[in-house]
């Protein structure tokens, strides 16, 4: 990596924990509140492409897993790992190479089909994973969860339109020389 991926990682990481500064608000039906560290996962992916913005949300759930109070609400620790929450953080994982993935096919060449994959990959496949977890770890069956996961969709929708508007304009910035 070139010290110019490095430092473009490490922000991406530090934008995802200033997003966590940001207080989660809870639901009450769910253990899951509404957080907005989901906008820096699909900028990672968005900007850095699959290697690097996995690496950017790796390095962020080392420093939760290591106990650094970084994720939405001040939340830290293994405990996170295995508790209701697990299955969202480990679809934010995965997100930014499918991500990549879906906006390097050629079909999607337009404007509405790189939000549609950018919704499929931020919004519904993590949500999916989430619930599926969330169903293991409480009495709330996978019905339930899945039922209660559509409370997110339309504020992570206004958030997949959001951040695919900055997240271009990055992209744009990142891949032009700052030198000519």
């Amino acid at each position: 990596m070139k010290i110019r991926d490095i430092v473009q990682t490490a922000l991406i990481t530090a934008a995802i924990i200033v997003l966590g500064m940001i207080p989660p608000i809870p639901l009450g039906f769910i253990p899951v509140p509404i957080v907005m560290q989901n906008l820096g996962i699909m900028l990672a992916g968005i900007v850095l492409g699959a290697k690097k913005g996995t690496i950017a949300v790796s390095m962020f759930l080392l420093l939760a897993f290591l106990g650094f109070p970084v994720l939405s609400g001040g939340q830290a620790g293994p405990v996170v790992f295995i508790g209701p929450t697990a299955g969202y953080l480990l679809g934010w994982l995965i997100t930014p190479a499918m991500m990549a993935y879906g906006l390097s096919r050629p079909i999607v060449s337009r404007s509405w089909g790189q939000l549609m994959v950018i919704w499929i990959t931020a919004v519904l496949i993590v949500d999916a994973i989430g619930s599926f977890w969330l169903s293991v770890v409480t009495p709330i069956s996978l019905t339930g969860s899945l039922m209660s996961n559509l409370t997110f969709i339309p504020g992570d929708s206004i958030k997949v339109f959001a951040v695919y508007l900055v997240g271009v304009r990055m992209k744009a910035l990142t891949t032009t020389p700052v030198i000519k």
